[in-house]
C-alpha cells in the first residue's frame, strides 16, 4: 500500500480500528482474548487482524502457554504513530516557566 501507516489505519474498517484499540489498551492478546474484549465475532477479528498485519501495525507471535494459539501485539512504531495522529501531528511544548 502507498502512504504511511497512519493513513492506512484511517482507511481500515471500524472493526480493525476497534481491534487496534483493544490491543493498544490491553497489550498482547490471543485471538480468543481479542474476541472476548471487543465482543466481535471470531471471523471479524480474524479479518481485522489480517488487515492490521497487512499494513504492519500488528505482529503475530507464538503463544507459549498454548502453542495452538498465536499472540498478537502492536508493533513498536504503531502506538507512536497513533499518538502523533491524535495530537494532530504536532509535538506539545512544555510551558513550565
Amino acid at each position: 500500500m502507498d502512504g504511511t501507516e497512519e493513513e492506512s489505519l484511517d482507511d481500515l474498517p471500524p472493526s480493525a480500528k476497534l481491534v487496534f484499540k483493544v490491543l493498544e489498551y490491553n497489550g498482547p492478546l490471543t485471538q480468543k482474548g481479542i474476541v472476548e474484549e471487543s465482543m466481535l465475532s471470531a471471523r471479524t477479528v480474524r479479518y481485522a487482524l489480517e488487515r492490521l498485519e497487512g499494513i504492519g501495525i500488528v505482529d503475530e507471535d507464538v503463544y507459549f502457554a498454548d502453542a495452538r494459539q498465536n499472540l498478537y501485539q502492536l508493533t513498536d512504531i504503531a502506538p507512536k504513530k497513533a499518538q502523533a495522529k491524535a495530537d494532530g501531528g504536532k509535538e506539545k511544548a512544555c510551558c513550565a516557566e
